[in-house]
């Protein structure tokens, strides 16, 4: 069955959920969920394979709220006994999948809760006591809460492992066996990858059973509407020259970097130029990453300067371009920095900016990637860059210029700037404290990578027991989620945040989770 030939009706999802989807304007599904609804509608285990940006959400979450549906009719909600677990390997990604999940679950009454660490576990905490039906954890905090007993996998139903890939990449896999130890032998398990490598191929042997394999796409597959350029330069002066251009178009763009601070002094180079910028990566508080994300999501700013913290699961419509500016150091970095552009059947451009001395590491990782691009030697002023910026002038503002108010300037600062630093670095402090749970021990989060894979710390995990997620795609498509976002969106309206606080940059401090 093709998915143009196909409805989510036909392939067998109900009623109240095709329409939910329908309001939301999904009305075709995409192959990975042409393949796999079927089968995960009627109880199967399945192994699903599919590139970044694929459908992979809707094609677990419709299937879960579907058959998990009935289950409470006339019967009681067990306080800290969930009837399905998603797993996720970072915070960003479950405040997605939640975002997506919430609407489909509202409409069988059926409620969700997300659990992350970095954060207090006090209302996580809460939420499980009042009864939660379905949990969107990463594993780490997951199975602290289980330690203490907060939390007992043994009534679990459905079981979702979602990009299982990266949950190796981290290291997290160990912590996910003894998850899925605790869940019930008997129940539906669910696993998305998008390579088996790494110790995936272990999970999916030891707790799949009779599982059905849907691959949609090859693993190292690139979406056919991305188009690819690899931008030669003559040295660093010409590459930041270059990287200010491209940056300046009036669409949403992703620059990636290698390091936290690369990416920081980056942001600001390109706001004093008059391309307002937002940074995210790991040093960020979880306050400052929301805000930078909101505004970014709103359109407060159009450009965001990432390390591979964003290169999975930050979800945000309407990206036409992706910058590499430093190659990543491997193919599948690559495709996953690449994928945050060209989703869901959009268009979109990937920028490969290279030094001479990066030439060789960028064509064997390009060939490793399977792309084949003809690379080009350019200048900021070369077509084909500008064919990509496009109006450059309807985008570039001026920077503001602030008076000092007479006698009481500090160090070329204002008090006033002074005072509004201070307060924002609080607000950083009193909602941002990694590493602290609600029993007060200290030290690191459950969620972030075990030594050795602690380069970025892509699972710097924040939330709540409620859904405070942002609203997501499913599967990259717009999904209007009905959680509260404290002011993280993906995809347009800002709620419970705005953007206006959003467009301001932050000092960010090393996180301390």
């Amino acid at each position: 069955m093709s998915a143009t030939t196909s409805s989510f009706s036909t392939l067998g999802v109900p009623a109240p959920l095709v329409a939910i989807l329908t309001n939301q304007g999904i009305d075709s599904p995409f192959p990975i969920q042409v393949d796999t609804l079927p089968d995960t509608l009627g109880g199967r285990d399945v192994l699903g394979r599919g590139k970044t940006g694929s459908g992979k959400t809707l094609a677990f979450s419709l299937p879960m709220v579907a058959r998990l549906g009935g289950k409470l009719a006339g019967g009681k909600r067990r306080p800290g006994r969930p009837l399905g677990l998603i797993l996720a390997p970072t915070r960003e990604l479950a405040t997605q999948i939640t975002a997506a999940l919430t609407p489909l679950a509202e409409a069988y009454g059926l409620n969700t809760t997300t659990i992350f660490g970095g954060v207090s576990q006090g209302r996580q905490v809460q939420a499980l006591k009042a009864g939660v039906d379905i949990v969107v954890a990463c594993p780490g905090r997951l199975e602290d809460l289980m330690k203490q007993g907060f939390v007992n996998l043994d009534s679990v139903e459905i079981t979702v492992l979602d990009e299982a890939d990266h949950m190796a990449d981290l290291g997290f896999l160990p912590v996910v066996t003894r998850i899925l130890d605790k869940t019930p032998k008997g129940g539906q398990r669910l696993l998305f990858s998008a390579t088996l490598d790494n110790g995936v191929d272990k999970i999916v042997r030891r707790f799949l059973n009779n599982e059905v394999l849907h691959s949609v796409d090859e693993a190292t597959s690139h979406v056919s509407a991305m188009t690819h350029h690899v931008f030669e330069v003559d040295g660093t002066d010409s590459k930041k020259a270059l990287v200010q251009k491209l940056a300046s178009g009036s669409g949403r763009r992703i620059l990636f970097m290698r390091t936290k601070h690369q990416a920081k002094k980056l942001a600001k180079s390109l706001t004093d130029s008059g391309i307002p910028s937002v940074d995210l990566h790991g040093n960020l508080s979880q306050v400052a990453r929301d805000r930078n994300l909101a505004a970014f999501s709103a359109g407060t700013v159009k450009v965001l300067v990432a390390t591979d913290v964003a290169a999975r699961g930050v979800h945000v419509d309407d990206i036409e371009l992706v910058i590499h500016v430093d190659p990543p150091a491997e193919h599948k970095a690559y495709l996953h920095r690449s994928g945050r552009t060209a989703r869901a059947g959009s268009a979109g451009d990937v920028v490969t900016v290279v030094l001479p001395e990066q030439k060789r590491d960028t064509d064997a990782l390009l060939k490793k990637a399977a792309i084949k691009v003809t690379p080009q030697r350019v200048t900021a002023n070369s077509p084909a860059v500008d064919a990509l910026v496009g109006d450059v002038a309807a985008y570039v503002k001026p920077v503001p210029r602030v008076e000092q108010p007479q006698g009481q300037s500090q160090g070329g600062r204002s008090q006033g700037a002074n005072a509004q630093r201070k307060r924002v670095n609080r607000d950083d402090r009193d909602n941002g404290r990694g590493g602290r749970d609600a029993g007060g021990r200290g030290g690191r989060s459950n969620d972030v990578a075990p030594a050795g894979n602690r380069h970025e710390r892509t699972d710097r995990p924040a939330a709540s027991g409620r859904s405070h997620a942002p609203q997501g795609n499913g599967g990259g498509r717009s999904a209007q989620g009905s959680g509260r976002t404290g002011g993280l969106q993906v995809g347009g309206l800002v709620r419970g945040g705005g953007g206006a606080s959003g467009a301001r940059r932050s000092s960010p401090r090393r996180a301390q989770g």
